[in-house]
């Protein structure tokens, strides 16, 4: 891959996965492309036996383009500006992904691969193609601030998914005309519309504040750096993973306020387990 042929982004996002940052960017021509090395650190997949398989491979092959992603220096200060990597159009990233195959890998990183094998495209994805997630982490903190706009736009998007449900409610109505009076016609559809209502609304207190999930995150963090410890490895997405199974959440900011004590409890444990000290804030 020559200079010249480098693909030049005009968007780049760094999208959270579990507790991981996918970097992810977006070219002239709108496609989005997904850098190859970093997902294989991220997994603790083998960079060359990967790379030789995407050069082996028919059709990755053929899609893989060099593209200039812009980095940061190291922690000593080596490194940063734009580089460019290896990186593979997001409608093929599940080709790729499903090319590893989970039962050879080593066990630890078994659910970690399976688990962007189920998840990593939707969220990518979503990120850029449906917009509803932000390369900025501190917007749905926003959102739960009190203020005149953050009420506005949550008001916008909950109207803007009740119209879009009540255009799919009419089609199926449409459909089954034939089938119902006018009277049931009318009441089912006044049912399906409280429902999808309900459902979109949903309770406004129903996920912890941004200082209970400041308070996860700490101890998230504290769990990832003793365990790092121990292991030598980078521990964070292990233990964002299991706290997100353990809850049944895709981003600790989601979890239910009522569950907040119950989630202080588990991480207090885990970490007292690990050190024989209780959590260090």
């Amino acid at each position: 891959m020559s200079d010249e042929n480098t693909l030049v982004p005009v968007e780049q996002k760094q999208v959270e996965f579990y507790g991981d940052d996918i970097t992810a960017v977006r070219v002239e021509d709108g496609t989005i492309y997904i850098p190859v090395r970093p997902l294989c650190d991220l997994l603790g997949l083998d960079w060359s036996g990967q790379r030789q398989r995407i050069v082996r491979d028919a059709v990755l092959s053929q899609e893989a383009k060099g593209v200039g992603v812009m980095t940061t220096p190291s922690d000593s200060g080596v490194g940063g500006g734009r580089q460019e990597m290896l990186a593979l159009p997001l409608d093929y990233i599940s080709g790729f992904l499903f090319g590893v195959n989970a039962a050879r890998v080593k066990e630890e990183i078994r659910d970690r691969l399976i688990r962007y094998q189920r998840e990593c495209y939707k969220v990518l994805a979503e990120a850029f193609v449906e917009g509803r997630l932000t390369a900025d982490p501190s917007f749905d903190e926003l959102l739960r601030a009190d203020s005149p706009a953050a009420q506005a736009y949550q008001m916008a998007r909950a109207l803007m998914e009740m119209a879009r449900q009540q255009v799919i409610l009419e089609s199926r109505l449409a459909a089954h005309d034939s089938q119902l009076s006018g009277h049931d016609s009318r009441l089912a559809a006044h049912e399906d519309r409280l429902e999808e209502i309900e459902a979109t609304l949903g309770d406004p207190g129903h996920h912890i504040t941004p200082e209970q999930a400041s308070s996860i995150s700490q101890a998230v963090k504290s769990i990832a750096m003793a365990l790092g410890k121990k292991s030598g490895r980078n521990e964070y997405g292990a233990v964002y993973g299991e706290f997100y199974r353990k809850f049944g959440i895709p981003s600790y900011r989601e979890l239910p306020a009522r569950r907040f004590d119950d989630a202080m409890r588990f991480l207090t444990g885990w970490y007292q387990e690990v050190t024989g000290e209780g959590l260090p804030f």
